[in-house]
């Protein structure tokens, strides 16, 4: 598919597929459930629900992995957290329930694959821990040693092997995947379609209203009356501030490099530094004769980066003091993880709605693991069924592990509304340059001021529609960004990126520029 319009950058999977179109919501509808959001994590739900005969409609307010989905790197590896702080935290019982979840989301991809015949590049293969020396954390043995109470196959390895730098020793974890993602979305509508759902794009889920018997999702073309409403929009939109102070949004960044076939193992490797660093390898998009060397990494909280191309610049100059072999750059792109405070995504039952509300959120760099182990759970949960994660990943749960990382979250948040006592960015809207924004002062008014190709401005009030910071602006991406809890806007004010659910208001200059 082209590049979504919303985006200056366009990830591997974007350039090499063509997804499946969909129309908007053409009237007035019902069904048993409707799941919002098009993602990894709202198509999986509806596809096993629509497998066990329930009447669901998918809405999604682009398109079919318009959003994050489509910016991934599509790894399935062991959790962020990684096993040994998991147990520290949560004892070795919940450890083993995040395995066993882990395990059981790879297994139920594989199984959607085979039965539905979907060509996604769906590999089973081998992925490595480690750490370069004097870069970061290397208690490898406490580690192994809390994965394997947890089940997880894993074994020590002196370096990893087949790569062209030494590693040094890490644990290298059996049985994890990859795959296209947009393939696989597109394999996951075309089976939900045939089991008699439906799925809607261009079309932005408002607002919800209900009780316990009925739900109805407000829409830009009509409402949708279900019996349980499943919000999978990456961070959900219906909670205005509880769910936004347990997770934070961070930019992630990909680039893709050309090498030649056969150069490098089929592994995942994931490094410990600061910042660290994610590798795989892709057959798509690559020129004859060569992969795609995908390396992602260098995190840091959204709308709080001046130069966010420099985080490109420094993976590719790790890439090629580590792969000698990588060639050019052939894709670069950027994304938003959402990161729960304590560690674990927060899957189910929404708390600040009623019982038929659901949310799936808190992917923390594990967006397809976590996605699918939300579409099992919230799955069981609508159709009354026990399911032994329930309580792990409720979101509904008290922050009581990962406190001082919740409490310097906040206080990061509330530092940002600082930006209203800040003057203009410029002097002079002379300063600003055909593809720049910035951020000007007129009176008590904050305008985000976008001047076009041409020399024309886009003025709009740079508070954010959710809950009003200041937004600041991606010159990567141009767009407009929310450093408090992570919304994202287009030039013209649209919504990219949630929490916020309606667009930046349009403003403009007095006097006139």
């Amino acid at each position: 598919m082209a590049a979504n319009s919303t985006s200056a950058s366009t990830s591997i999977w974007q350039a090499s597929t063509q997804v499946m179109p969909t129309g908007p919501l053409p009237a007035d509808a019902s069904a048993d459930v409707c799941v919002i959001g098009a993602g990894i994590a709202g198509l999986s739900t509806a596809y096993l629900l629509s497998r066990q005969g329930l009447k669901v409609i998918v809405i999604d307010a682009t398109g079919i992995g318009a959003g994050e989905t489509g910016r991934t790197t599509a790894h399935f590896f062991p959790p962020d957290e990684w096993y040994a702080n998991i147990e520290d935290d949560f004892g070795p019982d919940q450890a083993a329930l995040v395995a066993s979840s882990f395990a059981s989301a790879i297994d139920m991809v594989e199984d959607i694959v085979r039965k539905e015949a979907i060509d996604c590049e769906f590999e089973r293969l081998d992925g490595y821990l480690y750490a370069l020396p004097g870069n970061g954390f290397r208690d490898f043995d406490k580690e192994l040693a809390a994965a394997l109470r947890a089940g997880v196959p894993a074994q020590w390895c002196d370096r990893v092997p087949g790569l062209p730098f030494d590693t040094g020793p890490g644990i290298r974890y059996r049985g994890q995947a990859q795959f296209h993602p947009l393939k696989y979305l597109n394999g996951l509508a075309q089976a939900i379609v045939k089991y008699g759902g439906k799925v809607h794009g261009a079309t932005r889920a408002l607002k919800l209203a209900g009780d316990n018997n009925m739900q109805m999702v407000s829409t830009e073309h009509g409402e949708i009356g279900a019996r349980s409403v499943v919000v999978a929009s990456n961070t959900p939109f219906n909670n205005r501030l509880v769910m936004h102070t347990k997770q934070a949004g961070y930019m992630t960044y990909v680039i893709g490099m050309a090498v030649p076939q056969g150069s490098l193992p089929r592994i995942l490797l994931w490094d410990t530094g600061d910042p660290y660093y994610y590798v795989r390898l892709s057959g798509s998009g690559a020129p004859a004769g060569h992969e795609v060397l995908i390396v992602g990494g260098a995190d840091h909280k959204v709308g709080q980066e001046a130069q966010p191309a420099s985080h490109h610049a420094g993976i590719e100059r790790w890439a090629r003091e580590h792969f000698p072999m990588a060639g050019s750059v052939l894709y670069r792109w950027s994304g938003e993880v959402m990161e729960p405070a304590d560690g674990p995504a927060f899957l189910g039952r929404n708390p600040m709605d009623n019982d038929n509300v659901y949310i799936i959120t808190g992917d923390s760099g594990n967006g397809m693991t976590h996605a699918t182990i939300g579409a099992m759970l919230v799955r069981d949960l609508i159709l009354g069924r026990a399911n032994p994660w329930s309580k792990l990943y409720a979101p509904s749960r008290k922050v009581i592990h990962g406190v001082s990382d919740f409490i310097g979250e906040q206080v990061n948040t509330l530092a940002q509304y600082r930006d209203w006592a800040r003057g203009s960015e410029l002097r002079s809207l002379a300063q600003l340059q055909p593809g720049q924004g910035a951020i000007v002062r007129q009176g008590l008014r904050k305008l985000a001021v976008y001047r076009n190709e041409l020399g024309g401005l886009h003025v709009l009030s740079a508070a954010c529609a959710h809950l009003g910071c200041v937004v600041h602006f991606n010159q990567l991406e141009r767009s407009w960004d929310c450093p408090c809890h992570g919304s994202r806007f287009d030039i013209d004010g649209k919504v990219l990126h949630g929490p916020a659910a309606t667009p930046l208001e349009p403003s403009s200059l007095t006097p006139p520029a």
